[in-house]
């Protein structure tokens, strides 16, 4: 059984809050879990000390039993010093532009070069 520590939702439509929880990677989001680890309000400010609420003595035992937190918790975790801070990965292919748009950045830029190298 592979455990997560991950975020499930609750609070009411356009107020969320979330409860950090430990649960089977194959439950639902916000069905069955083992354990609540703490709960995650990202309504309030960043500094506001009910922002994020853990018991840390708990997360630490469940990761150190081979639980994996999200990509979220595990940056969140990682400001605690709990963990270390995850490898950001790099921006997808697909939100580079395409072929036509990329010539014409290309012509554009040959374009200043040459006027640049006139004056």
């Amino acid at each position: 059984m592979a455990v997560r520590i991950r975020l499930s939702r609750g609070g009411s439509k356009k107020r969320p809050f979330y409860h950090i929880v430990a649960a089977d990677q194959r439950a639902p989001r916000d069905g069955r879990f083992i354990e609540k680890l703490g709960t995650y309000n990202p309504l309030l400010p960043q500094d506001h000390q009910q922002r994020l609420v853990i018991n840390e003595e708990r997360v630490k035992y469940w990761i150190g039993v081979g639980a994996q937190p999200t990509e979220r918790l595990a940056k969140m975790f990682s400001n605690l010093g709990l963990v270390k801070a995850p490898v950001l990965r790099d921006q997808p292919k697909k939100s580079m532009p395409k072929a036509k748009a990329q010539e014409r950045m290309k012509e554009k830029e040959a374009a200043a070069q040459a006027a640049a190298q006139t004056e």
